[in-house]
């Protein structure tokens, strides 16, 4: 491991150790001049400066000299952030400040800072609270930074496409400089127009949807007050404007472009216009009665025109008004300069991934300078405009046709722009204004009858549950602080989403059900608090998934519902099999949720799986219980709403429902001792556990269910309830076997891309497999508090020594990083409890790197299954169950049977076209990386004869649509996420558990070895 000498000399001559040059750093480098401030920044790095020096390999790159600027600069944004007398000059330090000074850009700061704040939490905890992390908003400044980038790009394209360099006007000709400084100042203009749209209007709740509404509002002002002459302005494009008469609504054109809502964006026009005469002294007028030129062609109903808004010198002092207000906004909060999005060559926006591949951000340096003129027929271009052919200049249009192009370029106007971020928001929350918001915000008629029907009317306790927990999630006003009127109204639309979605499934649900039992008494379902507070948990999911909100994210829902992973986990399937019409993108949600689910969070202390555990393997109780890992009770509705202010009348407490409560029948935990009422475990919509790009191609299309689905109320059961299937075991014994069935398709689809990657057998396949589901089965506990790509990495390893073959612990993780789901705190941060380790009485840290966790407590726990898989040692094919010896976790009679490697998609070409030979196939991981790259950009490959000699792959992809949709009038093209993606329900992995074994793929025997971290 490299190791920083603390007396090694300063490059920068700030001093001989450490200590000095962090010192130098601050009052050198930053203008930190504030004794407190310092004094607090100075004690933080002292005590964590050891941390540094033990994961200096860890952090960036790993080299000493950025390894110090990464921490100097962890040290001194929590500090900022946390500090609560930070002094004049703490309050006026930026992280953009803090960022330039160290030579580091947003994406790499925000992705390391993670791993800072997980090493040194119980260091910010004792000097600034247990709530420093809801202070610090990592997590929140990380999102709203993504959301930025998305939103600049979007109005940038936007803006070019409604706006031009060139002057309309044929007799007037501009010079370069004047052109430029007009056009950039418009642009800038817009944007900080819309910073302080952010932080004057939109409060707190600066989801992504709203955001663009507010975006689209500051393209109206523009279109209105934008001169003419650089504005598009002819009508040859009914398709995507809508007319009024022989003129154009600009709004409802507007609308119709952006996906917004038109009764929304007439309301953020509202505040902008307000904004705009608050901020900059500017006197509105009725557009109708001014009738300016730039409302030749546009109706001017409801508009609102500023006479001099974008006239000189007005228009230098509006910009410089704008800059002010917004340094004042950030002096005292120490965020982000968000001004900083609109200039592309900013060092601190540099090439590289802000969302997994979504989004690339050019910073090499370079800027791109605007074209000489070397003839008055030359196009003047600049950083803002496409390029345009001479002839562009006499056809200017507000809303042009996409065919409108010049040299394979684009032309401007309105024309529908590709699926970015922040379009694909704007067409889910299009699904929930038109499907959900007309729904009633109570039981539907056809509900109150299910609720009615129950041994007791239940409809009361449904209504004011539903308000209790959506007022938690989604509170007008948050805890210590007064809310805007526009918070308010934001939290309050919010809730009547999740309601009306709520009803509408659980609707759907009760109909499934009750159908399925030939009975209208769900009594034992409707009566379940968990199951309504997991539903109610999902709806408000989905809902803020939709808006893509920065405050108020995944497990915020958790926390405020009191239930936990484990908990979501068993709806998640049955949510989605019962609302048909939920877009593309929030099931893509819903499966990533999942995902992470299962992969972690419900192995975290205080999940309830701890509590079925207990129930369905008594082995593992003291386990369990010495960790502490048991889920705590789930608080009362009267708990919870105590701490909100139930302002929007919520029914008094049922007596009802306090005695489901006290009685436990709810499925309440009343006690770490008291069974929970647990239920079996849904599965993920999809089992897709990779990229989004890939879900849709690896549809299990092969595992469909021969059997209904399960019934809910059965589901629900208490744990120590015979399942009403069958089979002799518990509620909770089947719900860990399904819940543990799911883990097992998680982890093949994962070993399969490392096999892949790594260029490994099929035989070695098998036996990390079959390895990963003996562990799974006898060697439970070493999922507690871990990761499963913790033990397949290990698996990996093991299997590789154990077969002789030449497989190094880097070369793993060399490829795991390449993984989508990749998460570097996996093999950097692994979780140990050193009292279960023979090590003399020695200790260490609660976390280790992978190679030290696998040193000292893998291979002691597994070595006798590694040994099972050697020809030479006691045999053990993956046909025995795991209640075979050294089962020292006592798996339950019942516990699933090891298997063979499972059915894992195919990977072959599918006929798309019943006349036409065209195939497609999903891109393999392995070679995803040489296709996607920064230079060329391309996600497809054409294999095989191209349709014209010397074509381009996206030629040949245009002519497989042509030919494949024939003389189909269709806009659009081949939609190859109309896949069909099949459900991997419960009944088809209970099923799967029992199915005959294989015979695990034998390896040479080899002496178990260990590797060392490298130096």
């Amino acid at each position: 491991m490299v190791e920083l000498n603390k007396d090694s000399s300063s490059e920068d001559g700030g001093g001989g150790t450490i200590e000095s040059r962090f010192v130098n750093f601050c009052k050198s480098d930053l203008p930190i001049s504030d004794d407190n401030f310092l004094v607090q920044a100075t004690r933080l790095f002292d005590e964590t400066k050891n941390l540094l020096l033990a994961n200096i390999s860890a952090v960036g790159t790993g080299t000493p000299e950025e390894a110090e600027r990464y921490w100097f600069a962890f040290v001194l944004y929590s500090v900022r952030r946390l500090s609560e007398n930070g002094g004049t000059t703490g309050k006026g330090l930026t992280l953009c400040q803090i960022l330039r000074a160290a030579r580091l850009n947003i994406i790499d700061f925000f992705t390391e800072l993670h791993q800072f704040l997980l090493k040194v939490g119980s260091i910010l905890s004792n000097l600034y609270g247990e709530d420093w992390e809801k202070r610090l908003e990592a997590k929140e400044s990380q999102t709203n930074s993504v959301h930025l980038a998305f939103l600049s790009k979007y109005y940038k394209r936007a803006y070019q496409q409604l706006f031009l360099i060139v002057d309309a006007d044929g007799d007037k000709h501009l010079t370069v400089a004047d052109t430029f400084n007009n056009v950039s100042n418009y642009y800038r203009f817009g944007w900080l127009l819309f910073l302080a749209l952010r932080v004057h209007v939109f409060g707190r709740f600066k989801d992504l949807v709203t955001c663009t509404n507010g975006l689209v509002s500051i393209l109206a002002i523009l279109i209105i007050h934008v001169p003419a002459r650089f504005r598009n302005l002819k009508v040859n494009d009914p398709e995507r404007i809508v007319m009024k008469g022989d003129k154009i609504d600009l709004l409802a054109s507007l609308c119709k472009e952006y996906d917004t809502s038109e009764d929304e964006l007439r309301k953020t026009l509202e505040k902008t216009n307000n904004l705009i005469a608050d901020i900059l002294k500017k006197q509105p007028c009725l557009a109708s009665e001014c009738k300016p030129k730039n409302f030749e062609n546009i109706v001017t109903d409801d508009l609102v025109y500023f006479e001099d808004l974008m006239d000189e010198p007005s228009f230098s002092s509006s910009i410089t008004l704008l800059e002010k207000d917004y340094d004042v906004a950030i002096y005292n909060k120490g965020e982000l300069d968000e001004r900083i999005f609109i200039n592309d060559d900013d060092s601190l926006l540099v090439s590289g991934s802000l969302s997994g591949g979504s989004i690339s951000m050019n910073g090499n340096g370079a800027k791109r300078k605007i074209d000489s003129v070397s003839s008055p027929t030359k196009t003047i271009t600049s950083p803002l405009s496409p390029f345009r052919s001479p002839s562009s200049r006499t056809n200017v249009t507000l809303f042009r046709s996409p065919s409108n192009r010049t040299n394979g370029t684009p032309g401007g106007g309105m024309s529908k722009m590709s699926a970015t971020p922040v379009s694909t928001a704007m067409t889910t929350a299009k699904w929930l204004r038109t499907v959900v918001a007309p729904l009633p915000s109570k039981p539907s008629a056809e509900l109150e009858r299910f609720l009615s029907s129950c041994d007791k009317d239940v409809t009361a306790d449904v209504i004011r549950r539903a308000q209790i927990i959506l007022e938690a999630i989604f509170p007008s006003s948050g805890p210590g602080q007064s809310a805007s009127l526009m918070d308010n109204i934001w939290a309050e639309q919010r809730r009547l989403e999740a309601m009306k979605l709520y009803y509408r499934v659980l609707q759907a649900m009760c109909t499934a059900e009750s159908q399925i039992l030939h009975a209208k008494n769900l009594t034992s379902l409707l009566t379940n608090e968990r199951f309504h507070r997991c539903m109610l948990a999902c709806s408000a999911e989905l809902v803020l998934a939709t808006h893509k909100t920065v405050t108020m994210l995944f497990p915020t829902v958790l926390e405020k519902t009191g239930i936990t992973p484990f908990d979501l986990s068993k709806v998640i399937e049955s949510f989605v099999r019962h609302e048909e019409s939920l877009p593309r993108e929030l099931r893509r949600h819903l499966n990533s949720l999942e995902e992470r689910l299962l992969e972690s969070m419900v192995w975290e202390k205080g999940s309830s799986i701890y509590n079925s555990l207990i129930v369905a393997r008594p082995a593992l109780s003291a386990e369990i219980h010495r960790l502490g890992l048991l889920a705590e009770p789930m608080p009362s509705l009267d708990a919870i709403a105590m701490h909100i202010d139930m302002s929007c009348g919520v029914l008094p407490p049922t007596q009802s429902l306090l005695k489901n409560e006290q009685n436990g029948q709810n499925g309440d935990m009343r006690s770490p001792k008291r069974l929970c009422t647990e239920y079996r475990s849904i599965l993920v919509e999809r089992n897709s556990f990779t990229s989004p790009v890939k879900d849709r191609l690896l549809a299990l299309n092969n595992l469909k269910s021969k059997f209904p689905p399960p019934a809910l109320q059965s589901a629900f059961a208490s744990p120590t309830r015979p399942n009403p299937s069958g089979g002799g075991e518990t509620c909770a014994e089947t719900a860990v076997n399904v819940f543990l069935g799911k883990i097992m398709k998680l982890a093949a689809v994962r070993i399969n891309g490392m096999v892949e990657r790594l260029q490994l057998s099929q035989q070695l396949r098998e036996s990390v497999y079959c390895l990963f589901q003996k562990i799974l089965g006898q060697r439970t506990s070493l999922f507690f508090n871990r990761h499963i790509d913790q033990i397949i990495l290990c698996c990996f390893y093991g299997v590789a020594k154990i077969s002789q073959l030449n497989l190094t612990f880097k070369e793993i993780i060399f490829n795991y990083r390449k993984q989508p789901h990749c998460k570097p705190q996996v093999f950097r941060s692994v979780y140990v409890d050193w009292i279960t380790t023979l090590r003399n009485g020695k200790s260490g840290p609660d976390h280790v790197d992978i190679i030290t966790f696998y040193n000292e407590i893998f291979v002691p726990a597994v070595k006798p299954l590694l040994v099972e898989l050697a020809p030479g040692g006691p045999t053990q094919s993956c046909s025995r169950g795991p209640e075979a010896r050294n089962n020292n976790d006592g798996t339950c009679p019942a516990s699933p049977k090891t298997s063979s490697f499972p059915c894992i998609p195919d990977m072959s070409p599918k006929k798309v076209s019943s006349s036409r030979n065209v195939y497609v196939s999903p891109l393999r991981s392995s070679k995803m990386d040489a296709l996607i790259t920064h230079s060329s950009k391309s996600y497809y490959a054409c294999v095989g004869e191209s349709t014209h000699a010397y074509q381009s792959p996206s030629k040949d992809l245009t002519a497989i649509n042509n030919r494949l949709n024939g003389n189909r009038k269709l806009r659009g093209t081949l939609n190859f996420d109309d896949v069909d993606v099949g459900l991997v329900t419960d009944s088809v992995v209970a099923n799967s558990l029992y199915v005959p074994n294989g015979s695990s793929a034998s390896s040479s025997h080899a002496p178990l070895k260990t590797e060392q971290p490298d130096s």
